[in-house]
């Protein structure tokens, strides 16, 4: 396995384990529009998330945390609990105010390190989860697909809010679309949960765009995450102009690229049994190394910009739109304190213009995930009978 750890394919393992169906199609196309330039803060201290951004009406830090794989054993190492702890108690001390989780990471386990760590500032934080994988809710076993049936999703919520310490969900998405379950009857268990005070927020994770709109109409969604980053854009096609329409936030997961974008991963890079990025054609030999113009960009910014490759690719997302709100994810210190730097770097208009054509020329060659895995996004929920 490669030895950065900031993004890892756990995220995309348990979904492969879930099971085998029909692929969705894969989608590089231009970049939508670009946003204002970022404002620095000059005087912020290194490693300080500067600037605030709404998802919806729900306020957060301009840069979250993915905690995923703050509970994963790794192919070397074993996260420790208070080393994890320590991380996210020292993430909000440099201003981030926005935490993702679920239910799936662990599983349960990435609840329980999150509640324990944000224990002391509870209050300050938003706090974001997801349901809808098909888990015991007792044991935590995975079991094959998904499972968003009314019932299911209130007992998976109160789960939650045992394991994370807390009264709400600030933010609670369903993970994956079940194909069973019209989504009007999802968006009816939630809000009875929000009139009940559990849930402050919803929103869909990989969801299709008629999914999304019905959702919307039925309960109004904050958010929708999605994967996204320069090594894959596929969300620029339909799901970012939707989200504008609608006034939706969006949440880029991966948003270094699995490591990629961090420049960890090289042309000679091979990846161990068991990390998803051996059975992803877009790190094939064959394709790994066109897909490394997108690293060599990325240097010559970092040197241009005195900052890091991760940092660039960061703060190109969050030129996208002013309510795109990246979580990248680590369970290194230094890799925290490095992406929350990304949150103050300028672009001037002219800067991000021209990296966005940059960006826009450099095909990036390769699926993004297994089929077995692309069968859980762009799925659309049955209608009612």
């Amino acid at each position: 396995m490669a030895t950065n750890e900031r993004h890892t394919a756990g995220r995309r393992g348990f979904m492969l384990a879930a099971g085998t169906l029909a692929a969705a199609p894969l989608a590089a196309v231009p970049l939508v529009g670009s946003a204002a330039p970022l404002a620095a803060n000059v005087n912020a201290a290194p490693g300080t998330v500067t600037g605030r951004r709404k998802l919806g009406a729900l306020e957060v830090s301009s840069i979250g945390i993915g905690v995923q794989n703050m509970s994963r054993t790794y192919q070397t190492t074993v996260p420790n609990r208070a080393g994890m702890h320590n991380i996210i108690r020292t993430a909000f001390d440099r201003g981030v105010t926005f935490f993702d989780a679920a239910e799936a990471y662990g599983p349960h386990e990435v609840e329980r390190i999150l509640g324990e760590g944000v224990a002391p500032f509870r209050d300050k934080v938003v706090i974001a989860s997801k349901f809808g994988w098909n888990i015991d809710l007792e044991t935590g076993t995975r079991r094959p697909g998904l499972n968003s049936r009314p019932a299911h999703i209130r007992q998976a919520v109160e789960g939650m809010l045992k394991r994370l310490r807390t009264d709400r969900i600030d933010l609670l998405y369903q993970h994956r679309v079940d194909p069973q379950v019209p989504i009007e009857d999802v968006a009816g268990a939630v809000g009875d949960l929000m009139k009940e005070g559990k849930v402050l927020h919803w929103g869909l994770s990989e969801m299709g765009l008629k999914t999304l709109r019905r959702a919307h109409a039925a309960l109004p969604v904050t958010a929708v995450q999605n994967e996204y980053s320069m090594l894959w854009r596929g969300p620029e096609d339909s799901v970012l102009p939707l989200c504008q329409e609608l006034g939706i936030g969006f949440v880029p997961w991966s948003p270094l690229g699995v490591g990629f974008l961090t420049g960890a991963i090289d042309a000679n890079t091979r990846f161990a049994d068991g990390d998803i990025r051996k059975i992803e054609s877009r790190f094939a030999p064959d394709n790994l190394p066109a897909n490394l113009a997108l690293v060599a960009l990325l240097k010559s910014w970092a040197e241009r910009k005195q900052a890091t490759s991760g940092q660039i690719a960061l703060a190109w997302l969050l030129a996208q739109k002013p309510w795109i709100v990246p979580i990248p994810g680590t369970t290194q210190m230094a890799h925290m304190l490095e992406n929350n730097g990304a949150a103050s770097l300028s672009f001037a208009a002219a800067e991000i213009a021209e990296l966005n054509l940059a960006v826009a020329a450099i095909q990036v060659r390769g699926a993004r995930l297994p089929d077995a895995v692309l069968a859980f996004s762009g799925v659309e929920a049955p209608l009612r009978p």
